[in-house]
């Protein structure tokens, strides 16, 4: 058929995404297929309809029937983002990588394909597609950003630095510019953007904007010793707090579950005959305890890769489970996991895993501190996993939780905007932790952040020894590591080891004495 009518109706569907009306570019896209059901574009676009409307399930194989008809980057692409909403990350980096070897030259298409691989945790591959998304359209704040953060997350932190005051050049109150670039290393007396901070913060008016530029006032302040730090910060994380609406009971009722899973009568508590692989090297714990030096330790190993912090247990248990809740992790689902087979979720996480791995390394590591919850799991899914838990000073640790702005929609760290929940929930984690010890002894390496600063070699020898690693002295200068780094430690592990950090909640110890005092209640030592 002639394509001038399939054309206009094209440009229709696309002028009705663009200004939000997803019933007019769904007629649209369905004209479209009426007139030439073997042209992709109508397929495409009734797909992006769909999506937008958050029919995601729907969108994919509509998104698949444009494929079907003629492979462009574009639907590529889109279909590559859907796939990662799904969890579906083997066929979502095989349409990335397929939209990439297609050359796309529009910011749009490329740009997504650099958010696929970071999703991806492939962030040294996100640099290419986000560098040509910018030089396609340098205006666009948001392409920028994405190459700065996958520059800051690869070490090019100038580089990083150079995007993000173009943007905030550009967009004075861009939070999100002003908090990464906080973030991005330590500030010092005489460099630092103190007052520009507090003029972003006083002119914020997008929601959201002021809480993240307060944050990074905060950071800038505790950088160069200014006891204000804490009252933006304090102000903050109540904020925070109120728009999460969050209760410790939410967590409470989670150990509360395990707890009750792994001591109930019946339930196999020894290793079980789950998968033989013996690659996995979990690194767990509360976070910002040390968990980002760890991997970057033995990351540097050249027989293991970093995975980074997977989602592939709890995404495991979550999906055998096959609970009804929107939560990755509840007491349903804890209950619930007691019954599935231990080897189907070992080949479950192995198989989410792997499109993770880029080295082709006999050994990986996956870092999600949250882990410790799921060691019972682990323990019977992958017997020959080996298990590294950091423990860090109990006050340490809730001053470096809630001095932290942890991803806004993550559930696992939802209590550490309160001081008082966040010492609650240390005391549980360090009860689970004696419990996991007990069920299974030696399994887990209780690793002190403070003795491994104090005397790197001799802890790492433990390290290795435990994951069953031959000695190596590039862990000893894993500083060196040029690896990618997607965490708030990022700038920290790009420096020699040291012991900065041992300590500082005492710079604050007036304002954490509610802390300090529900530890002594609690009998848990903070010496």
């Amino acid at each position: 058929m002639d394509r001038d009518p399939v054309l206009t109706l094209e440009a229709q569907a696309r002028a009705a995404l663009k200004r939000g009306d997803i019933p007019a570019a769904a007629a649209a896209a369905k004209s479209m297929i009426l007139a030439d059901e073997a042209q992709p574009a109508g397929y495409f676009l009734l797909g992006i309809a769909a999506a937008e409307a958050g029919q995601i399930v729907k969108a994919v194989p509509l998104i698949e029937a444009a494929v079907d008809r003629g492979p462009e980057a574009e639907h590529l692409a889109q279909l590559a983002k859907l796939l990662i909403l799904l969890r579906r990350d083997g066929e979502a980096a095989n349409a990335a990588r397929k939209a990439m070897d297609l050359t796309p030259g529009d910011a749009r298409t490329l740009d997504t394909i650099g958010c696929v691989f970071t999703r991806l945790g492939d962030h040294e591959g996100s640099v290419e597609p986000f560098r040509s998304a910018v030089a396609a359209d340098p205006v666009n704040l948001d392409y920028r950003y994405n190459l700065a953060a996958a520059s800051s997350f690869t070490g090019r932190v100038e580089e990083a630095r150079t995007h993000y005051e173009a943007i905030i050049a550009a967009d004075p109150g861009n939070a999100r510019a002003h908090y990464a670039l906080a973030i991005a290393s330590r500030q010092t007396s005489d460099s630092n953007h103190v007052p520009r901070l507090k003029a972003a913060l006083s002119g914020a008016q997008k929601p959201g904007d002021g809480l993240r530029i307060r944050y990074a006032l905060a950071k800038e302040l505790e950088d160069i010793g200014d006891p204000e730090a804490f009252t933006h910060l304090s102000a903050a994380n109540d904020e925070h707090k109120r728009s999460l609406r969050y209760d410790f009971t939410q967590d409470e009722a989670i150990f509360d579950a395990i707890e009750t899973l792994f001591t109930q009568s019946g339930q196999t508590h020894l290793p079980g005959a789950g998968n033989s692989g013996k690659a996995p090297i979990f690194i767990v714990g509360m976070p910002r305890t040390g968990t980002t030096l760890v991997d970057r330790i033995l990351s540097s190993h050249p027989d293991v890769e970093s995975a980074g912090e997977l989602q592939a247990m709890p995404l495991a248990v979550k999906r055998l489970a096959a609970t009804s809740s929107r939560n990755v992790i509840d007491p349903e689902t804890v209950m619930t996991s007691g019954d599935i087979d231990p080897a189907k979720i070992g080949d479950a996480y192995l198989a989410q895993a792997s499109h993770h791995r880029h080295l082709g390394t006999a050994r990986f590591t996956d870092k999600l501190p949250a882990n410790f919850l799921y060691i019972g799991h682990i323990a019977r899914a992958l017997p020959h996993a080996k298990i590294v838990c950091l423990r860090r000073n109990p006050m340490d640790t809730v001053w470096s939780n809630y001095k932290n702005l942890f991803a806004s929609q993550s559930a696992y760290y939802a209590y550490s905007y309160d001081l008082l929940d966040t010492a609650r929930y240390y005391a549980r984690f360090d009860r689970l932790m004696a419990m996991w010890d007990k069920l299974f002894p030696g399994l887990v390496l209780q690793l002190s952040y403070e003795k491994l600063v104090a005397d790197q070699e001799e802890q790492t020898r433990s390290l290795l020894k435990h994951c069953g690693l031959d000695w190596n002295e590039a862990c000893l200068t894993f500083h060196e590591n040029s690896a990618a780094v997607a965490t708030p430690s990022a700038a920290q592990v790009r420096r020699p080891i040291n012991a900065d950090a041992v300590g500082k909640w005492r710079t604050h110890e007036a304002a954490l004495q509610p802390a300090r005092a529900f530890f002594e209640e609690q009998a848990i030592p903070i010496e």
